[in-house]
């Protein structure tokens, strides 16, 4: 028989995540991305605390613009990139477990669209 899949759906399975800007001030892959500084997030993994994280950033689906790959930037996201961010398993009794899957603290800038031409 398989191992039983977990139920993500349930609140009680979600963890808290740190990611952290790893990268210098100086990183060229800084020039893509805007740093974001730290944030909190409540998650189900550390891959899905980065998507997360991401999903909270302006979309190309949210304005008059098109993308350059695809329909959508998250995947473009800075905290999606192992080289600006890592993640952390965030232990502060500050923030509550208890929640859904979103950005508990930090603040998600939205002009992480930028254009390539100025």
């Amino acid at each position: 028989m398989p191992a039983p899949v977990a139920d993500y759906s349930d609140t009680e399975q979600l963890k808290l995540y740190r990611l952290v800007p790893i990268a210098s001030a100086g990183d060229t892959n800084w020039d893509i991305a805007p740093n974001q500084g730290e944030v909190v997030v409540r998650a189900r993994s550390s891959g899905d605390a980065r998507v997360v994280a991401a999903e909270a950033e302006l979309d190309y689906m949210e304005i008059d613009a098109l993308p350059g790959d695809g329909n959508s930037t998250t995947s473009s996201s800075a905290f999606r990139n192992e080289k600006l961010y890592t993640v952390v398993d965030e232990s502060d009794p500050a923030y509550p477990v208890e929640g859904p899957r979103e950005v508990v603290a930090g603040t998600v800038r939205v002009d992480n669209i930028r254009p390539t031409e100025l």
